[in-house]
């Protein structure tokens, strides 16, 4: 059985069906556990608000890193902002979800469910 696409709340990702969920698919809201105990924080706001700003402040086909995000929101001095790759990932994968930004490597656009490595961040186009 094929439904709807979903994608998670928290991080973003593609929401896989599983057989369990038949009765209770329109209720799921998070791909795991782990995500429904962590779920969408102030920072992770702040996060987004940080891509989208940084895309607005450069020129259009311009691209910008996760890291970037994360510099902007920390508020220390030193190697804090590594802590908030993995959140500004997220906040990058729900923006994709909204349809706002693309995810890339290597200049072509990926499925940020399944991407490896370093990424970019654009505008979508």
């Amino acid at each position: 059985m094929t439904t709807a696409e979903k994608t998670c709340r928290s991080c973003g990702r593609r929401i896989e069906w599983r057989s369990k969920w038949a009765e209770t698919w329109d209720d799921i809201a998070y791909c795991s556990d782990a995500c429904r105990r962590r779920k969408v924080r102030p920072i992770d706001h702040r996060l987004e608000a940080s891509i989208r700003g940084l895309l607005d402040s450069r020129a259009a086909t311009a691209t910008i890193c996760p890291s970037d995000a994360a510099r902007d929101v920390y508020d220390g001095d030193d190697d804090g902002w590594r802590e908030l790759m993995e959140p500004a990932r997220r906040a990058a994968r729900r923006l994709v979800a909204q349809g706002v930004v693309d995810i890339t490597q290597k200049g072509r656009v990926v499925d940020p469910s399944t991407a490896k490595g370093p990424i970019r961040i654009r505008r979508h186009r």
